[in-house]
């Protein structure tokens, strides 16, 4: 691939700043370029002191997300470990779950289901968790109002808005722990399935015990 020439350089470098000057105020209409913009090393009047500070802002806002972001999953991963030492506490896995946990992970419900009769838990058709899993450790839902809902959730399911399902898995009957919240931002898909796979693993060394 050829490299720009330098006489081609300095003309696309002239049309962004001829576009710029004949468009003053395009910059401070897009303000996701100043995060990819390098600050200038010196501040020379109003209107390079206001463009510093816009790039400050857009960077101070990035910051506050990727932290938010960070604190939101490390909850999660805390609340988590908590649950996982309740688990190791409780003599019945599956009381624990329901009882328990919703408490503990901050959730509206959460349900052990299980494809086999076993009590204290819900009772899956044959091959539920491999449809509704596919394979994976955590699956995320948004507004889950359908019947596997209801055959996850019982009476919760009409108030539910998001659930989780996290694989327990295990040489048993295939099993999953179902979560779920009635408020929109409770268990946010970006964040926390590690922690919830971990949670599923417990879950099933409980049972193993």
């Amino acid at each position: 691939m050829a490299l720009p020439d330098r006489k081609s350089a300095t003309a696309d470098a002239d049309r962004v700043e001829a576009f710029l000057r004949a468009n003053p105020g395009w910059l401070a209409e897009h303000t996701e370029l100043y995060a990819v913009l390098a600050p200038p090393v010196r501040v020379y009047g109003d209107r390079m002191t206001d463009h510093m500070a816009a790039m400050l802002r857009v960077e101070r806002a990035r910051t506050h997300l990727l932290l938010a972001a960070g604190r939101a999953a490390a909850g999660i991963a805390f609340r988590v470990q908590d649950a996982v030492l309740a688990l190791l506490r409780s003599a019945d896995p599956a009381d624990c779950v329901t009882g328990e946990l919703p408490g503990i992970l901050a959730v509206d419900g959460a349900q052990l289901c299980v494809e086999a009769e076993r009590p204290g838990t819900r009772l899956l058709p044959d091959g539920t968790v491999a449809r509704l899993l596919g394979g994976r450790a955590v699956l995320f839902r948004d507004a889950p109002g359908d019947d596997d809902a209801r055959l996850l959730h019982g009476e919760a399911a009409g108030l539910a808005r998001r659930d989780a399902l996290v694989q327990v898995p295990g040489e048993g009957p295939p099993a999953l722990v179902a979560l779920c919240v009635r408020n929109e931002s409770g268990l946010d898909p970006a964040q926390g399935a590690g922690a919830l796979a971990f949670l599923g693993r417990a879950v099933a060394a409980a049972l193993g015990r």
